[in-house]
């Protein structure tokens, strides 16, 4: 029958001709051509293709498709590629609503009809000879949203699914010499009601796609399902499959090397159960595999093909509530992960998957949620041989029917939509088929955001009578609760706090729970994150989560001045759009990690060190690896700098604890001592190198010495009408009575200061501060740090009033000024600097609570110096930034950098590079000169923007030009949050206190190189 555009709205209509979904096995039809790792029998189609685009299907050139239409003449595009990243429209961000909100007026399962553009595609080509004679395929890897395609003017079919591959016979319409390949690629059609999720809406060919030739006999498809008896001595491999072609044939099937099975038969499937004894167990702290090798001959012995399958032995269970593997009870330290990439969108290649496959492992993440949607075939292939647990999702999210509605469930889609089932259910049927023989994958999942009901109910019963070695997932059960038994074996919710985890377990107590989301890390996020982790200690059923999400999900491009700039929703021209909002990566879109890595890193560590000054307790948290299997070095640092390194033989069997002495006897010299106990790689492995790093716990303690009086250098003190000068061998420091503040500081006759040192009570405001209106909260502190001035309104501008007080005593000065800030209702505060001999000038700010007042988000003091001053040493937390909420994966140390490397590269500016825990820092120039500070416990920052300009900017190119470097000593700064970005706030114990005084006291003087 002919291809039909009106069909295209209805949900009955997803597939013409399309081959059944089959597993996504390799196969070769030599010895030859697999030692080869090439197949002679496919053809890439990848390439260069005719191409033209339509707004709708009335600009559709008509009659296209015909054998005898001439396309050459068009323009060509790349496949594969989305054609918005081909200049063919936008990439448009939007996140709960539908891309064409607003703009077109589309009821409830229908299609827009004014804007719908269609890609027309043309592929002229000739049959390569090795495929001539024989039985021919197309496959695609991956078209978005769906694809009718013609082959030399002959209709083939058509397919409506973005995300999974799909295939069709070509054979009946080949003919010799060229070929014309016609499709069109609608970028909406019914589907797309179900294809909602969370992302860059892209169109057009952005998977592989190939022709194929099969032998007179092929594997068509393979199932392999592997189990184990409950004491995991015994193994069971259940072998079957379809075979494609007729007459007899033999299989012969040997695993590393070694033959298991011989199959005869003459029909068009085979089946086997082989036993294995004590076979290895696939995990992913040891993901073992058989290399299962399957070898068909036809009836005269000739090799037709040969499949390569690797094979994984473990076995997933339920068991008293519980999930289990290999017996143990597993905790799911994950991600969500998009197919994406900041060039090519989710057209990604194989470099990419592997690298963030590589990141996630060496970052301890163990594993991946395909949120939302089949990834492409390589990502579960890695995933079984580096060690990864994925949560396979199955195409569906209709986030936007039902969010926001008052008429639920009816207006949810699929909801109870039954005629949205066979359209489902398909997808369920290609999710499973192609990822079906991969051990990594353990839990199906149905979908996301797409509320509840029967057909929901339906994909469940669909995947578990495909498979019963698996589990399945749903977190709709939790808004939806009427088929919550039947439609998923955990519950899962998205975004609760720790504490609401728990209430709901002590009710719900039949089930385990995930967070299939969990942990939102837009912008400068992931405080508070070690809450959750903690829980899996300490609350059997709660069995982890995943991240939202892995990467930033942004298009790299040029500003208007060509420097590499990233944009996000609405910077394209995309109109309706969702911002920054798809900024959730803990790496950045480029694939690099971003500072909270670090935290994800540690909190997902498998082996804690909890340190003193003589031992170490050691926890392993394996599920099945003693920690003999990793060196344990043992390095004892003073005041910062390296003491001691030894190495600490340990054996903690999985699950258990054991206290060691350390190598070392506690120091007894005088001075700070951080302990840091590093579990390393004893091997290689495949996904990093002998000494990585995976596991550390630090320590620190204090040996005191009896305080040592310091020399009293000379200070002259020069008081007059409008200045107060302290002067010193190598410095000068100049206090105005008039301006308020200190307006000079000489060190080695070098003008340090820029502006006069103020109080700051503001940090840049983070994405969560503006999801939960922090913003709106705190304001008072902003407006009182921009404004805050040693003048009060009334007054005349040369009252005394405004002079400071002026201490001579012990050889010191003190110069204190009271400033005033304009909050409502009004507030005050003091800044005391005592100057002493040497130069060092200590300052004490102090402020008494205001009835009213909100918490500040910071406070301390704020310099300015000379943007020359761009060198950063501090001995502090790091290497990477912390806040109060956020320092389990840093340690104390001396660390260095630049000024602008400080700045973190979120998408939209925000607070950065604050470091905790700073004992003393020195920011310089080149020469090693410029200003150092110390004090007991800082929060401290170098950046080259004040907070104010920060907040200004929604784009880092929008930040000005660089004139100074801003220093930012404070007491605390509140934590940036984490649980959620559209309302959450930090937990309590990570604001500032706004019913007590606050003091806080740092030293600053003027440094050389030493």
């Amino acid at each position: 029958m002919p291809f039909s555009y009106r069909a295209l709205g209805s949900p009955a209509y997803f597939a013409e001709n399309r081959l059944p979904a089959h597993s996504d096995h390799a196969w070769y039809p030599s010895r030859e051509a697999l030692e080869a790792g090439e197949n002679p029998l496919r053809h890439s189609l990848n390439g260069v293709w005719r191409f033209a685009c339509a707004q709708n299907e009335g600009q559709v050139p008509q009659g296209f498709e015909a054998a005898d239409f001439d396309c050459r003449g068009w323009e060509t595009i790349a496949v594969p590629a989305h054609i918005q990243l081909e200049g063919h429209g936008v990439p448009q961000y939007v996140n709960q609503q539908y891309p064409w909100d607003g703009l077109q007026d589309v009821a409830l399962g229908q299609l827009p009809e004014e804007y719908n553009p269609v890609a027309c595609y043309v592929k002229y080509f000739s049959l390569p000879e090795e495929l001539a004679g024989k039985r021919v395929f197309l496959s695609f890897q991956g078209v978005e949203s769906c694809v009718a395609l013609w082959l030399n003017g002959a209709y083939v079919g058509f397919s409506a699914n973005s995300f999974s591959p799909c295939e069709f016979e070509l054979t009946e319409f080949l003919q010799e010499g060229e070929n014309k390949l016609a499709l069109r690629v609608y970028k909406w059609c019914a589907g797309s009601w179900l294809e909602d999720q969370d992302f860059f809406r892209f169109s057009g060919i952005y998977r592989d796609v190939y022709l194929y030739a099969v032998p007179s006999l092929h594997i068509q498809d393979l199932k392999l399902v592997p189990t184990l008896d409950e004491g995991l001595t015994r193994g069971r491999l259940a072998l079957s499959g379809t075979i494609l072609g007729q007459g007899n044939w033999q299989l012969g099937v040997t695993a590393n090397g070694q033959h298991w099975a011989t199959l005869r038969g003459s029909g068009d499937s085979f089946s086997t159960v082989i036993q294995v004894n004590r076979p290895l167990l696939w995990s992913a702290e040891k993901p073992n595999l058989y290399d299962l090798e399957l070898t068909l001959f036809d009836g005269a012995g000739t090799v037709q093909e040969i499949v390569p399958q690797q094979v994984g032995f473990r076995r997933f269970e339920l068991k008293d509530g519980l999930m289990l593997l290999n017996g143990q009870r597993i905790v799911f330290k994950g991600a969500n992960r998009h197919d994406f990439s900041a060039d090519v969108g989710r057209a990604v290649t194989a470099e990419h998957i592997r690298r963030d496959l590589l990141t996630m492992k060496r970052n301890n993440i163990n594993a991946v949620r395909t949120c939302h949607y089949p990834d492409s075939q390589l990502l579960y292939d890695l995933c079984d041989q580096l060690g990864l647990y994925v949560m396979a999702e199955n195409n569906m999210e209709s986030h936007g029917t039902w969010q926001n509605s008052t008429n639920l469930p009816e207006s949810a889609l699929p909801g109870d939509h039954m005629e949205w089932e066979p359209l489902l259910l398909d997808r369920v049927e290609s999710t499973y088929q192609t990822a079906k023989n991969h051990p990594s994958v353990l839990i199906w999942s149905l979908g996301n955001e797409s509320y509840g009901g029967p057909v929901i109910r339906g994909m469940a019963r669909r995947f578990r009578a495909l498979d019963d070695t698996r589990l399945v997932h749903y977190e709709g059960i939790f808004h939806d609760r009427r088929y919550s038994a039947e439609s998923s074996d955990m519950e899962s919710q998205m975004y609760p706090s720790a504490a609401d985890i728990q209430a709901f377990l002590a009710e719900h107590k039949d089930k385990p729970f995930l967070c299939c989301e969990y942990s939102h890390s837009m912008g400068n996020s992931t405080g508070g994150m070690d809450r959750y982790t903690n829980l899996t200690d300490t609350e059997p059923r709660y069995q982890g989560g995943f991240i939202w999400d892995y990467i930033d999900q942004a298009i790299r491009g040029k500003d208007r001045y060509g420097n590499t700039a990233y944009f996000y929703g609405g910077d394209l021209d995309d109109r309706p759009h969702d911002g920054a909002f798809s900024g959730n990566g803990i790496c950045y879109a480029d694939g690099s990690e971003t500072p909270k890595m670090a935290e994800v890193k540690f909190n997902y560590q498998n082996i804690t060190a909890q340190v003193t000054a003589d031992k170490v307790k050691i926890v392993n948290k394996h599920l099945f690896t003693s920690t003999a299997a990793y060196d344990c070095q043992v390095i004892v640092e003073r005041d910062g700098h390296p003491l001691r390194r030894a190495t600490l033989p340990t054996d903690v069997a999985p699950l258990s604890e054991k206290t060691y002495s350390l190598p070392f006897p506690p120091e007894t010299r005088p001075g700070e001592y951080a302990v840091t106990v590093s579990f390393r790689l004893r091997q290689d492995t495949a996904w990093a190198k002998r000494g990585h790093e995976v596991a550390f716990g630090q320590g620190v303690y204090r040996v005191s010495a009896p305080a040592q009086p310091r020399k009293a250098n000379p200070l002259r003190i020069i008081c007059t009408d409008f200045n107060i000068g302290a002067i010193g061998d190598d410095f000068r420091a100049l206090f105005s009575k008039s301006d308020g503040g200190l307006v000079s500081y000489q060190y080695g006759g070098v003008e340090l200061l820029k502006t006069i040192p103020l109080p700051n009570f503001w940090r840049p405001m983070v994405d969560n501060d503006l999801g939960g209106q922090v913003n709106l909260i705190t304001a008072q502190w902003k407006v009182g740090s921009q404004f805050v001035s040693h003048r009060q309104p009334g007054m005349g501008y040369w009252n005394l009033a405004y002079a400071p007080e002026v201490e001579e005593h012990d050889g010191q000065l003190t110069v204190t000024y009271t400033y005033h800030m304009p909050t409502a209702p009004a507030s005050s505060c003091r800044v005391a600097y005592t100057v002493r001999g040497d130069g060092e000038i200590a300052c004490t700010l102090t402020y008494d609570p205001v009835e009213g007042l909100p918490p500040m988000p910071e406070f301390g003091m704020l310099f300015k110096l000379d943007a020359n001053y761009d060198r950063l040493e501090w001995y502090g937390n790091g290497p990477v930034e912390s806040y109060v909420d956020r320092q389990n994966g840093v340690r104390l140390g001396i660390w260095n950098g630049t000024v602008k490397d400080q700045m973190a590269r979120y998408l939209r500016p925000q607070e950065s590079g604050s470091h905790t825990g700073v004992r003393w820092a020195r920011v310089t120039d080149y020469r090693g000169r410029g200003m150092a500070f110390s004090g007991d416990d800082m929060t401290f920052s170098a950046l080259p923007w004040t907070p104010h300009e920060i907040d200004c900017a929604q784009h880092p190119y929008e930040l000005p030009p660089v004139h100074y470097t801003v220093v930012r000593c404070a007491w605390k700064q509140m934590g940036v949050g984490g649980d959620d970005t559209w309302g959450s706030v930090p937990h309590p114990e990570y604001w500032l206190p706004a019913d007590r005084p606050l003091s806080f006291t740092f030293r600053f003087r003027g440094c050389m190189r030493e």
